[in-house]
C-alpha cells in the first residue's frame, strides 16, 4: 500500500485523491488550509483509505512537522504555483517523492535546483501543459533520426461558448493569467529564445472546427532543454476559439491589467462562468527525417468530461489528475528507476495511456489526424 499526501482540495486535488484512493493501492491524506474543504471532499468520495487534514502548506514549519509525524512516500502539490518552492523544499528535507502541476518557469527552476543530488524523485509539471503534452511530444520525437520542427498545442475549452471571450474558467484563474502574462520559451532558428505571450497567432482547424492558437508561458516544459539542440523550431501555443486572443490582448496589454493581476482575476471570476461541459484538445506534431525521408507524425486527442466514482468530472480535471496519478504510479511502482529531477518526457506515451490512471487520457476520441489538421502557413505534410 502506497502512502501519499495531497496538498490542496480544490478542483484537481479532489480528483487526484479520489483516483488514488479508489484504486485500493493507495492510502491518501488530503490536506487543505480549510478543514471543511478537505473534509467535504473526503465525505463526497466515501472511500476507505482516504482522510482529511487541515494544513497550511505555505507554513514550512507546519508542513515539515506533518511529514515527520506521519511519513508518506510521496507528496503531491495541487496548490497554486507560487506555493511549490516551499513544498518542494519540505519534500527534499523529508526524503519523499515530489510531484506538482506548475506551469511557472521560475518555480520549476527552483524545484530543479532542489532535485540535484536528491535521493528521491522530483517530478514537476505533471499537469496537462506542461505534462501530458510533453509526454506525447517526447514520444513522437523518439521516432525521428533528425528533427526539423516540434509544435505543441493544447486547449481546455467550453463545448458551448456563449460569452465574448468564448471561454469558461475550467481551472486556476491565477494559473491562466500567469500563462497569458509571462514570457514564453521557444526554439527559433535552432536557438532557445523568449517570445511574448499572446503573440504568434495562427489559425488551426481540427475535425472541421476552426480554432486559433497563440503563445502562452510554461507549456513547453523541459522539452526545449532536452531536445532543443537537435531542432530548428519548437514552440507551445494554447488553443482557443477565434477572437479570444484579441480580447485578452485588450484586457492585459491595452488596459494594462497584466500589471494589476489581482484586478484582472476579480474581473474574470466575476464575469466568466465555470462549466463541467468542456473539452480538452491535445495536439502534437513533429517534422523530421525518418529513413532518409522528410516526414511528419501527429498525435491528436479530444477528451470530454467523464463519470468517475459516480460523479461527473470536467475534461480538464480528468486530464490533469489522470496525468499526475499515472506518473506518480510509475515512480512508486519502480522507485529504483527514478531519482533527482525527472522530466515529463522521461515517461513513454504507451505506458502512460495503458496505466490504470492514464487510461482516462485515452478515453476521448484519440486518433491520428495528420491528414485532417491544418495550421495556417504550415508546410505541406507527408504521412508516414
Amino acid at each position: 500500500m502506497h502512502t501519499v499526501l495531497v496538498l490542496g482540495a480544490g478542483k484537481i486535488g479532489a480528483l487526484i485523491s479520489g483516483l488514488l484512493a479508489e484504486s485500493g493501492a493507495y492510502e491518501v491524506c488530503l490536506a487543505d488550509r480549510e478543514a471543511d474543504t478537505a473534509a467535504a471532499v473526503v465525505r463526497a468520495h466515501g472511500l476507505p483509505g482516504m482522510r482529511a487534514l487541515q494544513l497550511d502548506a505555505a507554513d514550512a514549519g507546519a508542513l515539515a512537522a506533518q511529514l515527520r509525524e506521519q511519513p508518506v512516500q510521496a507528496l503531491v502539490s495541487s496548490l497554486p504555483y507560487h506555493c511549490n518552492a516551499v513544498v518542494a523544499a519540505a519534500a527534499r528535507a523529508a526524503r519523499v517523492h515530489y510531484f506538482d502541476l506548475t506551469e511557472d518557469v521560475a518555480v520549476t527552476r527552483r524545484v530543479s535546483e532542489l532535485a540535484r543530488t536528491a535521493a528521491t524523485a522530483f517530478v514537476p509539471q505533471c499537469g496537462l501543459a506542461p505534462g501530458f503534452i510533453s509526454i506525447a511530444g517526447g514520444e513522437l520525437i523518439r521516432h525521428f533520426q533528425t528533427l526539423r520542427s516540434v509544435r505543441l498545442r493544447v486547449g481546455a475549452l467550453p463545448q458551448h461558448p456563449h460569452n465574448v471571450l468564448k471561454y469558461s474558467l475550467t481551472w486556476s484563474t491565477e494559473g491562466l493569467i500567469n500563462e497569458y502574462g509571462n514570457a514564453c520559451e521557444a526554439i527559433v532558428d535552432g536557438q532557445l529564445t523568449e517570445v511574448r505571450a499572446l503573440e504568434g497567432l495562427e489559425e488551426i482547424e481540427i475535425d472541421g472546427t476552426p480554432y486559433e492558437a497563440f503563445n502562452t508561458s510554461g507549456g513547453l516544459g523541459s522539452l526545449a532543454q532536452t531536445y532543443g539542440a537537435r531542432c530548428e523550431s519548437m514552440d507551445y501555443k494554447t488553443i482557443r476559439y477565434p477572437g479570444h486572443c484579441a480580447q485578452m490582448r485588450l484586457l492585459m496589454n491595452d488596459l494594462k491589467l497584466n500589471q494589476d493581476r489581482a484586478t484582472l482575476k476579480r474581473i474574470l471570476e466575476n464575469a466568466v462562468p465555470q462549466t463541467l461541459q468542456d473539452v480538452v484538445i491535445v495536439y502534437a506534431a513533429v517534422t523530421g527525417v525518418q529513413h532518409s525521408q522528410l516526414r511528419e507524425e501527429s498525435y491528436v486527442s479530444k477528451i470530454y468530461p467523464q463519470m468517475i466514482a459516480g460523479r461527473l468530472w470536467s475534461a480538464i480535471q480528468v486530464t490533469t489528475a489522470a496525468g499526475v496519478c499515472a506518473v506518480l504510479d510509475a515512480v512508486l511502482t519502480h522507485p529504483e528507476h527514478y531519482r533527482g529531477l525527472v522530466t515529463q518526457e522521461t515517461f513513454r506515451l504507451p505506458e502512460v495511456l495503458s496505466n490504470r490512471f492514464g487510461r482516462h487520457l485515452a478515453a476521448g476520441s484519440t486518433k491520428d489526424l495528420s491528414g485532417d489538421v491544418v495550421l495556417s502557413g504550415a508546410p505541406g505534410r507527408q504521412r508516414s
